[in-house]
């Protein structure tokens, strides 16, 4: 059973709002504001989610914890921290893989949690991957070659932050980047974050602080339209320089030992 009402109008009066200040903040009716506290009706989710922010919780704290003066929040960023995750499953009641294409990956921010919103996206199954909970991302850009801009990376559920592998690759969920896929350079670490590196080296890597990380797959698999061209018969020009530099770096390991 939820506890929105109660929620709502602790932590208003707790602020030191009247019902028509916080209506103000939310731009809403104050009707509205006296409907949610006596439970006679409940903020569709966008308003939920903005009463959230507002507040500084996730909405699964305003949503389900007794908020009173004896409630402490969990706190933000940690690794091992439990993370609601909404699903959808097959008439087997398998789940479903969902696939967030490019163009729904700015609406995919404000809907992951959002039952409603993942029950409408393009699902799938494979066979290979019955075993855990996983989702398809569509990739765009030029930052992860030589995977091109359009191929879907499936990606399973990182529940534990801590567990995540530096070297290998996985879809990041962030406030401020969005969906990107890269490559991990240490383990998570609580006062930083993750650190993300492109197999371009185009592209400089950067930090994605730890309270900004709303989800972590791994990468698992890829789904490509485009087959990888053969490889280039080497010419005597790169095999002269591939001898050029093998000298180089032989001179340079004697000359230290000198």
């Amino acid at each position: 059973m939820s506890n929105i009402a109660s929620n709502l109008k602790y932590l208003r009066k707790n602020k030191g709002l009247t019902q028509q200040q916080f209506a103000d903040a939310m731009d809403i009716k104050r009707a509205s504001v006296g409907a949610y506290e006596e439970d006679r009706a409940e903020p569709k989710y966008e308003l939920l989610k903005k009463i959230a922010d507002y507040y500084a919780l996730s909405m699964d704290e305003l949503a389900n914890d007794v908020i009173d003066e004896k409630w402490k929040p969990t706190p933000k960023g940690n690794a091992s921290n439990l993370r609601v995750l909404s699903i959808t499953v097959d008439q087997s009641d398998r789940e479903n893989i969902e696939l967030v294409p490019v163009k729904a990956s700015a609406g995919y921010l404000n809907g992951y949690a959002d039952p409603e919103y993942v029950k409408e996206l393009p699902k799938f199954n494979l066979p290979m991957f019955n075993q855990g909970t996983y989702r398809a991302f569509e990739i765009k850009g030029d930052s992860m070659l030589p995977l091109s801009s359009g191929s879907v990376i499936i990606g399973e559920y990182v529940e534990n932050w801590n567990d995540i592998k530096p070297g290998q690759t996985y879809i990041v969920i962030s406030k401020d980047e969005g969906v990107v896929y890269k490559r991990i350079a240490f383990k998570y670490k609580e006062d930083k974050g993750l650190k993300l590196v492109s197999d371009n080296k185009v592209y400089e890597s950067y930090w994605v602080g730890p309270a900004d990380i709303l989800e972590i797959w791994k990468a698992k698999a890829f789904i490509s339209t485009e087959f990888p061209e053969p490889v280039a018969e080497p010419t005597m020009e790169t095999l002269t320089s591939m001898m050029a530099q093998m000298q180089k770096t032989i001179n340079s390991v004697v000359d230290t030992k000198k």
